[in-house]
């Protein structure tokens, strides 16, 4: 942008500014970043060998795309970045009703804008923000919030209905010069559907009857789940074959992945005087609970399971573990497999399930949850270095621990069970007392799982003793 922003067509005009189309812009963009070595969309995880060079070679190649993927995949989030690839601030002609290249207007405003006052007509400077419209569709959406409708008040002043004048315009023609969004697709009417044929592909809009040539310079994106889009038929057939580039979205494909989602987009409350660690098998329970219920025949893998599940999984691992700290008195606040089962209310309202008989739902997660920190537990910890530990409970030992426990009293358990305090030092080197007890409850639980101890629970309580 000049240092000094013309505000007069003439000004403009004089500086030898250049407006491009919107494709024409973005595509430069995309070239000077992936020149410098940018990212195309910071922030986001597991796109960049899969997502992110298709979506980089239909912008390359000037095609409107659409997105398909399960809910919690980032589409929308994807979509949004791109404005990233517009130039931060254009220039547009200003007292029109929509966003208009000063230097080839489109609409009968902007035409009779310039004809009135030539060089001095009026320009604004749009930043790349307000170059973004976004539409959720729902089926009761009409042509007249997309494309437009006739203004019954410019009627009444003494318009005709032939009168370009006399159309008040849709979201489409607002977002002239910048990038529209259209989210789940498929659950557009039909005859709506067919009233965007000719925004893509002609370029020319048709409001109740009159045929309006609006050469609209708008990028269209679009996010659509691939069961509606490719099995019900629920999108019409010319509008699909509009959109050049079809992207298939996924779930990240490896726990560190997940992980690094958790760890991005989870809610940093202050915490005061409170320190937080969380142990990395902790995350990688969670991360894995998630990796077994999109895995998982009694989930419905239609619906699919949202990265989201695993972001309020550990939000809420992290709220017990804070609520423990502050009951017991302690400064730190580190998660425990007794937590876990906590986190089972916040994936409830995240997964469908298949049909089954009304409650057993929860004990469906509670498998699933046992499962992962099966999994983990093997993947961390030598089972054969455990004899010790298994054989100090065949000799009647017993312990209990428990949610509401300080972790202070995780010292005795350590000190009781012959091997255990072997075994927390292997998994946690130069962890803290409350970081050890963690590490003691994956064990005993490990150990549980495993069939080489027995467990009683009752009330956040947990007796471990020998099988």
């Amino acid at each position: 942008m000049p240092a000094k922003r013309p505000t007069t067509l003439g000004e403009l005009r004089s500086m030898g500014f250049e407006v491009l189309p919107i494709r024409e812009e973005m595509r430069r963009n995309l070239m000077r970043k992936l020149a410098d070595g940018e990212d195309l969309l910071p922030g986001i995880v597991g796109y960049e060998d899969t997502v992110i060079p298709q979506l980089e070679n239909a912008i390359l190649a000037g095609q409107d795309i659409i997105l398909l993927g399960e809910r919690g995949q980032g589409k929308t989030r994807i979509i949004r970045s791109l404005t990233g690839l517009l130039d931060e601030w254009t220039p547009v002609l200003d007292l029109v009703e929509i966003p208009e290249n000063p230097f080839a207007p489109i609409s009968a405003q902007g035409r009779a804008l310039i004809a009135e006052h030539g060089d001095a007509t009026p320009i604004r400077w749009a930043h790349r923000d307000e170059r973004y419209g976004e539409k959720l569709a729902t089926p009761d959406i009409t042509i007249a919030d997309l494309i437009g409708e006739v203004d019954p008040i410019r009627i009444a002043e003494g318009r005709y209905l032939s009168d370009e004048l006399a159309l008040s315009y849709g979201l489409v023609p607002r977002t002239n010069r910048g990038i529209f969004a259209i989210n789940e697709l498929p659950d557009l009417a039909e005859r709506i559907q067919v009233g965007l044929l000719n925004v893509m592909e002609e370029r020319d809009v048709q409001i109740r009857g009159h045929r309006v040539r609006l050469p609209l310079d708008v990028f269209i994106v679009a996010t659509a789940n691939p069961e509606d889009y490719t099995n019900r038929g629920r999108i019409i057939t010319p509008l699909k074959d509009r959109y050049g580039a079809q992207i298939r979205t996924h779930y990240p494909e490896t726990v560190e992945q997940e992980i690094r989602v958790m760890e991005q987009e989870y809610s940093r409350l202050d915490m005061g005087e409170y320190r937080v660690h969380v142990p990395g098998f902790m995350k990688e329970i969670l991360a894995e609970l998630t990796r077994l219920a999109r895995e998982s025949p009694d989930v419905s893998q239609r619906s699919g399971v949202s990265v989201r599940a695993s972001v309020a999984n550990y939000e809420t691992v992290l709220a017990n573990a804070l609520r423990r700290a502050i009951r017991t008195g302690e400064q730190d606040v580190v998660p425990r497999i007794c937590d876990l089962p906590f986190a089972l209310a916040s994936m409830l309202g995240k997964v469908e399930f298949e049909a089954f008989e009304e409650g057993r739902e929860p004990r469906i997660l509670a498998r699933l949850l046992e499962q992962a920190i099966s999994e983990v537990f093997r993947r961390r910890v030598n089972l054969e270095r455990l004899d010790d530990v298994v054989e100090a409970f065949g000799e009647g030992l017993a312990v209990e621990i428990g949610e509401s426990m300080p972790s202070s009293a995780y010292s005795d358990v350590l000190l009781k069970v012959t091997g255990l305090t072997e075994a927390v030092t292997q998994l946690v080197p130069e962890g803290n007392s409350a970081v050890r007890a963690s590490a003691c409850e994956l064990i005993l639980e490990g150990l549980h799982l495993n069939k080489l101890l027995n467990k009683d629970s009752v009330a956040g309580q947990a007796t471990y003793r020998g099988s």
